[in-house]
């Protein structure tokens, strides 16, 4: 018998990319997703149809918010384990519709603690974002450092989900493991993110917004680079000893938070740069102040995560960004 997995947000980037490896491994999938508009449903639609192909694979429509959906559903699946990845996304859209992130990121997380608290798992993963380290100057971010001054409130749901998960893995004995991402890009990427518009507007001769007139770095992680870290950490469920002083691992609860980076910041005209090669036309930039929520840079601290799997794939930036150029040259949306 094949070992099962609930997905949330199987229809997005991430949860799209995982589906596909964990499916190309042997388990059984079970996607779940809202198909919210927050972007163009069509994408959604075409990497779904996609895991639809796949024998193992089965969807199921709903919001993470509604009460009692996601129990009902884990209580008929009996998963192994879940990867929770379904959440209202975006730094700069909290601010104008912060309401949208209490519904998917405070309650439909909740909804989702519920469920694995109702059918215990191996092993429940969330994620986070490096967003959580907000004001925190000190780099690379480090697990072990606070992360308690949020820069935009779409940070802030999600320390609270971190918080949230630790109080059920105290409570419950759930073993939970929350992943911080860094800036994840790859193909079947989100039309809001800097790689997607870049790219649509340079190759339509449109410039495009560079904002704190480009002095800003972002540890930029190739998807693929980031699936395998989930996926080798499926394997790895907080137990009660540290693997050494880096370790995030909470003293009363199976817990821990775990960077998934690529460790390496890139200036934010070298990731232009880079657009540039691989569509082969120049950016006409235009330079803008830095927007509110934002932070200058970003930068993982690895060790964690290779203290507990090994080293992972680093993707270049010039390799990745062209896979994107070329996966986005072919699509028809």
């Amino acid at each position: 018998m094949s070992d099962k997995v609930l997905i949330t947000g199987a229809a997005g980037f991430i949860g799209f990319h995982l589906a596909r490896r964990m499916l190309a491994e042997g388990w059984q999938v079970t996607g779940f997703d809202g198909m919210t508009p927050y972007y163009d449903p069509k994408l959604k639609e075409a990497r779904l149809a996609i895991l639809q192909a796949q024998p193992g694979f089965r969807f199921e429509q709903g919001m993470i918010e509604e009460e009692g959906r996601l129990t009902a559903l884990a209580g008929e699946v009996r998963p192994d384990v879940i990867v929770h990845l379904a959440a209202q996304a975006g730094v700069r859209y909290s601010i104008d519709a912060p309401r949208s992130y209490v519904q998917s990121n405070l309650i439909g997380t909740h909804e989702v603690l519920e469920a694995a608290r109702a059918h215990p798992v191996r092993h429940l993963m969330m994620a986070s974002t490096s967003s959580a380290y907000g004001a925190n100057s000190q780099m690379p971010y480090a697990e072990t450092h606070q992360a308690t001054h949020p820069m935009s409130f779409y940070a802030a749901t999600k320390i609270a989900n971190e918080a949230m998960g630790h109080s059920y893995a105290h409570l419950f004995g759930l073993p939970i493991t929350m992943f911080r991402f860094f800036t994840v890009y790859g193909p079947w990427g989100r039309p809001d993110m800097a790689l997607f518009k870049f790219t649509k507007a340079i190759l339509n001769g449109q410039p495009i917004d560079v904002y704190n007139h480009g002095d800003m770095k972002r540890d930029f992680t190739y998807v693929a680079d980031l699936v395998e870290g989930i996926v080798r950490l499926v394997a790895t469920p907080p137990g009660t000893a540290p693997v050494g002083p880096m370790d995030s691992l909470s003293p009363v609860a199976p817990f821990r938070v775990v960077n998934i980076g690529n460790g390496n910041p890139v200036q934010l005209t070298d990731f232009i740069a880079a657009i540039e090669a691989a569509t082969g036309r120049k950016a006409t930039r235009n330079l803008m102040p830095m927007q509110p929520g934002d932070v200058p840079a970003t930068w993982a601290d690895a060790s964690l995560i290779e203290a507990l799997v090994g080293r992972l794939p680093r993707t270049d930036i010039g390799e990745g960004v062209e896979q994107f150029v070329e996966w986005y040259r072919g699509w028809n949306g």
